[in-house]
């Protein structure tokens, strides 16, 4: 096993913990907020063991996702404009639960976090169909077009899961003003989108003839 890596994995994985638990429980003003420690072990639970799986099985890919940053202007603007999404959502999150605003049934925090574990089993797949994944916008050496399994449904499978993550964390936490603020993910995904195809088709063999095969981006029937 690689000690720095697993050094570095371990460390960005605790900060990880350390900052949405402080951007969920100090706006809430309480520990006693569940759907906050619900959304915290769904979210860090099956990260930790992915994480260990690909420490065993890929540390490069492990690797290239610890340490991708982007390059592109345009592509660094998408990245702060969702970092900024998920602050203001976990934030108004918080509050909400301190202020009870506009509180949800139990039972919508639930299904949620099922829909939540879904998407991850989904993300997970596209890690093991695409080894080239990266979460930079990038064509890498030796990189093939990858059309089988959940990339012969829709060209962007990735962000068809981290779609249906991003949206249900909101109601894990019992916030639809928090899920409001997250639909704005939408149109940013979508400049991402367009900017990467432009990437791949200019450096992927194949690619063009791709997009002609697989039809939808994100989701089937409809994007």
């Amino acid at each position: 096993m690689d000690s720095k890596l697993f050094t570095q994995a371990i460390v960005k994985f605790l900060a990880g913990v350390v900052l949405v638990g402080a951007l969920l429980f100090l706006p809430a003003w309480t520990l006693n907020y569940w759907q906050a420690w619900l959304l915290v072990g769904i979210l860090f639970v099956p990260m930790f063991v992915a994480g260990l799986i690909l420490m065993k099985k890929n540390p490069d890919l492990l690797r290239k996702r610890l340490n991708a940053k982007e390059e592109q202007g345009e592509q660094k603007a998408v990245v702060a404009l969702s970092g900024l999404m998920f602050l203001a959502a976990f934030i108004l999150a918080g509050l909400n639960e301190r202020f009870q605003w506009i509180p949800l049934p139990a039972w919508i925090s639930w299904v949620a976090a099922g829909v939540f574990l879904i998407a991850y089993a989904l993300y997970a797949e596209v890690l093991r169909e695409n080894v080239y994944l990266s979460r930079t916008i990038e064509v890498q050496e030796n990189q093939k077009v990858i059309d089988t399994g959940l990339y012969g449904v829709v060209r962007h499978p990735m962000y068809m899961s981290t779609l249906l993550l991003f949206l249900a964390m909101p109601l894990v936490l019992g916030s639809i003003l928090s899920f409001a603020v997250m639909l704005l993910y939408i149109p940013i995904i979508a400049k991402r989108i367009r900017n990467e195809e432009n990437v791949l088709e200019e450096g992927l063999d194949g690619y063009v003839e791709y997009k002609k095969k697989v039809k939808y981006k994100v989701i089937p029937y409809i994007w």
